[in-house]
């Protein structure tokens, strides 16, 4: 059964074989390290540990926020799907960046019985990132445990990263996401109760409560699929502040209409996989037209979903 802990100190593992990183999205370059962790403990007897950290680093340091690709829960759940055994997601903070990488080093050897350290390419912690590469395997001479390193995943001419991704997202870009993903990207949340707009025009929406923290897609109107009850429906999801309706709205709304669902949705919780984006949001001269194009993006999605 794979463990889930929230600070270091709760763990109390042994022979552990480790990888350290926040691993936003868990993306292909992510799974490089993850897959060859998890290959190796296993093939030694020892567990395949991850430990990560929350919030963001970089909101914590630079003072700015950095919106998610995969919340704490959400990640900790496709790192276990990759076979890891236990997930560590330590509170970052100004103190915790203080701390010299000798102190990190031996606070894992205390409770993780460290042995075997996996690193990405560009891998640094302790106070002035001074915890490289080769700080860390001399440190490890000390403490007894080996470091290893693996390189750059690219996609093309680029080094896949989130930074890369994130900025794929807010684009509108999802397909691009989704192939440094290795998955399409997804939001979560709770259908929460709107203005009733779209059942009265014949395409009845659900309005997602998407987490403030995560990254929104650009507003848009997007093919996806919808997991609710653990069963997959085809969609088409508008992002947006609706300006046929609105004026002044600037906060955007992740609307949902399943294609193949006509039950009450209120209160559950939809996830929605972007596959595609069909189009940017527009204002049209009245309802009609809006129903009208509203018709052509489930032709087109359709499309896409192979009908």
């Amino acid at each position: 059964m794979p463990q889930y802990f929230h600070s270091l100190e709760a763990a109390q593992l042994s022979e552990s074989w480790l990888t350290i990183g926040v691993f936003d999205g868990v993306h292909r370059g992510h799974q490089e390290i993850i897959n060859q962790l998890t290959a190796d403990a296993h093939a030694n007897g020892a567990p395949a540990v991850v430990l990560t950290f929350s919030p963001h680093p970089a909101s914590v340091l630079a003072g700015r926020e950095i919106k998610l690709l995969t919340m704490p829960a959400e990640r900790a759940e496709i790192l276990f799907k990759l076979g890891i055994d236990a997930v560590i997601d330590v509170q970052f903070t100004r103190e915790l960046s203080e701390h010299s990488a000798e102190d990190f080093m031996a606070g894992l050897k205390q409770h993780l019985g460290l042995k075997k350290l996996l690193i990405g390419y560009d891998f640094a912690l302790g106070k002035g990132r001074a915890g490289n590469y080769e700080r860390l395997k001399e440190i490890g001479k000390n403490l007894d445990y080996q470091v290893s390193a693996v390189q750059a995943l690219l996609l093309g001419e680029h080094v896949i990263s989130s930074t890369q991704i994130r900025q794929a997202i807010a684009a509108g870009d999802v397909a691009l996401a989704a192939a440094q993903l290795g998955r399409a990207y997804s939001l979560a949340g709770a259908v929460i109760p709107g203005d009733g707009r779209g059942r009265t025009i014949g395409i009845p929406t659900a309005n997602v409560d998407a987490p403030a923290e995560k990254v929104i897609p650009a507003n848009g109107v997007y093919a996806c699929y919808a997991l609710v009850d653990g069963q997959k429906y085809r969609a088409v999801v508008n992002i947006g502040v609706r300006p046929t309706f609105t004026s002044g709205e600037s906060l955007p709304r992740v609307e949902a209409h399943l294609l193949e669902y006509s039950a009450d949705l209120y209160g559950k919780t939809l996830s929605l996989e972007f596959i595609e984006r069909l189009r940017g949001e527009q204002k049209f001269a009245g309802v009609d037209a809006l129903v009208a194009q509203i018709r052509a993006d489930i032709v087109r999605a359709n499309e896409l979903f192979g009908l």
